[in-house]
C-alpha cells in the first residue's frame, strides 16, 4: 500500500477528551455551551487550544483578531495547507458546532506528524475567533474576514454587540489592538478544508457518517414591512379592510410553499414577526418580518428570490397594502474546488469511510476563505439533525471517521 493510501489511526479517547474539555469553557447545563467572541470563556478556550497545539509539536501563533494557529513546517516550504473552524458558540449552543472543526484540524495534524513525520508542504490548524455573530449580530465571520482582508476600517465602530459595546472595545478588553487587524491578512494559503457537523438530517437519513461538501449555499436575509390601516376588529367590514396581518399570513405561506415546491435544496424561513399594535381586538397597523432564503445554485437562487419578491408585491397590491424590504445579508453561493471534492471522495474510500456528496445549507467560514484559497468541506453526521442547541450530538465513531477523511486529504495535499 502506498504511503498516501496507508490507514490513518485517530485516537477516539483523545477526540472525546478534547471535545469535553473544550466544552467546559462556557458550559451551560449538562451539554450546552455559551462562548461568545472576546468573552472570558472564549479567552480560556483559545488558551486551551493553543496549549494542545504546542503539546502536539506545532508552532503556535495568535493573530491580530485572536485567531489561533498551529503550524507544522514542511520540508519544501510553499503555501500552506490549512484546516479549522470557529471556536465561538451560540448562546447557548452545543459542544460540536465550529469547535469540532477546530479540534479535528489539530487532531489530524497531530496524527499525521506522529504517523508520517514531516510533510513536504506546511500544514496549519486554525481556531477562528468568531463565526456565529452571537455577541455582535453583524460581525459576519470576523475571524475569517480578517484573514481574507475583508474587514473595513469603519467596521470597528459599526459592529456593535447586543449589549451596546463596539467590537473595538471588546478587542481592547482582551488585549488586542484593532489598529493591527490588517496584519491578520494571509496570502500564503493554497488549500483550506473545513470539517463541521452537518447541522441537518441528510446524513442520518442516508445512514452514513460523513459527507464531502461540494457547495455552500447562497443566503439572502430580508427585513420586510407591510403597512395597512389600524381599525376596530368588529366594526370594520372585511371587504374594505387594509389588514397587514392578512397580507403577512398569505405572504409567509407563499414564501415557504414556493421553496417547498421548488424542492431540495431550496429553503425559505420566516422566523420573526413583529405586529403593531398586537392586541386581539385591533386590525394591526403594520407587520415587520424576516425572510431567510437559501439555495446553493447561483442561477436557481436568483429565480427563488425573484419569485418571492414578485409574490410579495402582488399580495400587497391586491390587498391595498404598502410593502417595502431591505436586503440585510446577501452571500453568494460558494462552490467547493472540484479537484478537492474528488480527492476527498477518493481518500475516504481508501480509508474505508462511506460518504456522500452534498451541499451545505448553512454558511461557513469556508465561504470567506474561498476568496484566497481552494476550499472544500467535510460533514459529520448530526444526531436527529440537531444544531444550534445544547442537544446537538455527533458520536465519537462518526467524528473519528470524519477526521480520518480530513487527515487523509491533508496528507494527500502535503506529503
Amino acid at each position: 500500500m502506498s504511503r498516501t493510501a496507508a490507514p490513518i489511526h485517530i485516537d477516539p479517547d483523545l477526540v472525546e477528551r478534547y471535545v469535553l474539555e473544550l466544552a467546559s469553557f462556557g458550559a451551560v447545563g449538562d451539554s450546552g455551551v455559551s462562548r461568545t467572541v472576546y468573552s472570558p470563556e472564549w479567552v480560556g478556550a483559545t488558551r486551551c487550544y493553543a496549549r494542545w497545539c504546542e503539546e502536539a509539536g506545532l508552532r503556535v501563533h495568535h493573530d491580530a483578531v485572536g485567531n489561533v494557529w498551529g503550524r507544522l513546517e514542511g520540508s519544501e516550504g510553499g503555501k500552506s495547507i490549512t484546516s479549522g473552524s470557529h471556536i465561538d458558540s451560540q448562546t447557548p449552543g452545543g459542544r460540536y458546532d465550529g469547535a469540532l472543526g477546530a479540534l479535528a484540524a489539530l487532531i489530524a495534524l497531530k496524527a499525521l506528524k506522529e504517523q508520517f513525520g514531516t510533510p513536504r508542504r506546511p500544514l496549519e490548524a486554525v481556531a477562528f475567533c468568531e463565526e456565529e455573530s452571537s455577541r455582535f449580530p453583524n460581525a459576519n465571520y470576523w475571524g475569517s474576514r480578517a484573514i481574507t482582508g475583508r474587514i473595513k476600517p469603519d467596521d470597528l465602530e459599526k459592529v456593535v454587540a447586543f449589549s451596546g459595546e463596539t467590537i473595538a472595545e471588546a478587542m481592547h478588553a482582551v488585549g488586542l489592538d484593532p489598529a493591527r487587524i490588517p496584519e491578520a491578512r494571509r496570502d500564503d494559503i493554497e488549500h483550506f478544508v473545513e470539517l463541521h457537523i452537518e447541522q441537518g438530517p441528510i446524513l442520518e437519513q442516508a445512514g452514513l457518517p460523513v459527507a464531502v461538501v461540494d457547495a455552500i449555499t447562497g443566503i439572502r436575509h430580508y427585513r420586510a414591512e407591510l403597512r395597512g390601516t389600524q381599525n376596530h376588529a368588529g366594526a370594520f367590514p372585511m371587504d374594505i379592510r387594509r389588514d397587514p396581518m392578512a397580507g403577512f399570513a398569505e405572504i409567509a405561506s407563499g414564501l415557504i410553499n414556493t421553496a417547498h415546491r421548488m424542492g431540495r435544496p431550496a429553503v425559505t424561513t420566516v422566523g420573526r414577526a413583529v405586529v403593531e399594535p398586537n392586541f386581539p381586538g385591533i386590525i394591526p397597523a403594520r407587520v415587520e418580518f424576516s425572510i431567510d432564503a437559501r439555495h446553493p445554485d447561483p442561477v436557481v437562487r436568483h429565480r427563488l428570490y425573484a419569485v418571492h419578491e414578485a409574490m410579495m408585491r402582488e399580495v400587497a397590491e391586491r390587498r391595498g397594502l404598502e410593502i417595502d424590504w431591505q436586503v440585510m445579508i446577501d452571500h453568494e453561493p460558494s462552490p467547493s474546488d472540484p479537484e478537492l471534492v474528488s480527492m476527498l471522495n477518493r481518500v475516504a474510500r481508501e480509508q474505508g469511510v462511506p460518504v456522500l456528496t452534498m451541499a451545505s445549507g448553512a454558511g461557513h467560514d469556508s465561504q470567506q476563505m474561498a476568496s484566497i484559497a481552494k476550499v472544500a468541506m467535510i460533514f459529520v453526521r448530526s444526531k436527529d439533525g440537531r444544531s444550534h442547541t445544547p442537544d446537538e450530538f455527533s458520536s465519537v465513531e462518526d467524528i473519528v471517521a470524519g477526521i480520518k477523511v480530513l487527515a487523509a486529504g491533508l496528507r494527500d495535499l502535503a506529503y
